[in-house]
C-alpha cells in the first residue's frame, strides 16, 4: 500500500501538471523557435517567440500555422511564420515594387527597399495560374482571397516560401498571432505585430 501511494504522489501531480500544460498550449499560448530566414529582419532564425491562441486575424499580423498539404512540397506536417497580407474578401496585388490591397498602397515600411523589389508584379488571379493553385479555377474568377482563407508572405521576400508559390492558408491551419515576449531579442524596440495597426499607412 505504501509503494502504491509513493507512486501515486508523484503520478497525480505529473498528470495535472501536464493537462495544465495543454489547456494552456491548446487555448492560450505556446513558444516556438523560428526557423529559418524568411522572415528577417523582423525575425531572426532560433529567435523564440510567444504565439498567442484565439485572436482575431488582422493584415500584418505574424502568424504560425501548419503548412502541410498547402505547401505541396511537404509531406508532413510542418509550421510556418509569415505575415497576413491579404484576409477573406482581399484582392492583392504588386507593381514595381508596391504591394496593394483592395487598391490601396499597403506601407512596407517593416522591410527595405530590396525586398519589395523581388516580390514581382502580379495579382492573385496570376499567381493562381502561374503556379496551379490547388483553388487556381476560383481565384482566377473572383482574383479574391477566399473566405475563412488568408494570403500570407515572408519578410525576407528573395526567399521566403509562402502564397505566392501555393496559395492560401485556411484560418484551420492558424496556430495563433507571433508577439516577442519580454525577454526576447531586442523586444523593448519592437513587436512584429505593430504593424498591423498601420497597415495603409506611409
Amino acid at each position: 500500500m505504501k509503494f502504491i501511494k509513493s507512486i501515486l504522489s508523484w503520478i497525480v501531480p505529473t498528470i495535472i501538471a501536464l493537462l495544465i500544460y495543454l489547456v494552456i498550449k491548446t487555448f492560450f499560448f505556446e513558444f516556438v523557435i523560428i526557423n529559418g530566414p524568411s522572415m528577417q529582419p523582423s525575425l531572426s532564425n532560433k529567435e523564440v517567440v510567444t504565439v498567442v491562441k484565439n485572436k482575431k486575424f488582422v493584415r500584418g499580423d505574424v502568424i504560425v500555422f501548419n503548412a502541410y498539404p498547402e505547401d505541396p512540397k511537404l509531406n508532413s506536417s510542418k509550421k510556418y511564420v509569415k505575415r497576413i497580407i491579404g484576409i477573406p474578401g482581399d484582392t492583392v496585388s504588386s507593381r514595381n515594387g508596391s504591394l496593394y490591397v483592395n487598391g490601396k498602397k499597403v506601407n512596407q515600411s517593416y522591410i527595405s527597399e530590396f525586398e519589395t523589389e523581388v516580390t514581382g508584379d502580379w495579382n492573385l488571379s496570376q499567381l493562381a495560374t502561374e503556379n496551379n493553385w490547388k483553388n487556381k479555377k476560383k481565384v482566377e474568377i473572383t482574383n479574391k482571397v477566399p473566405a475563412n482563407e488568408y494570403f500570407v508572405l515572408g519578410d525576407n521576400r528573395e526567399v521566403s516560401n509562402d502564397s505566392r508559390y501555393w496559395g492560401f492558408v485556411p484560418k484551420s491551419k492558424i496556430s495563433g498571432t507571433v508577439y516577442i515576449p519580454f525577454w526576447g531579442k531586442e523586444s523593448q524596440q519592437k513587436n512584429v505585430n505593430d504593424y498591423s495597426q498601420k497597415f495603409f499607412k506611409q
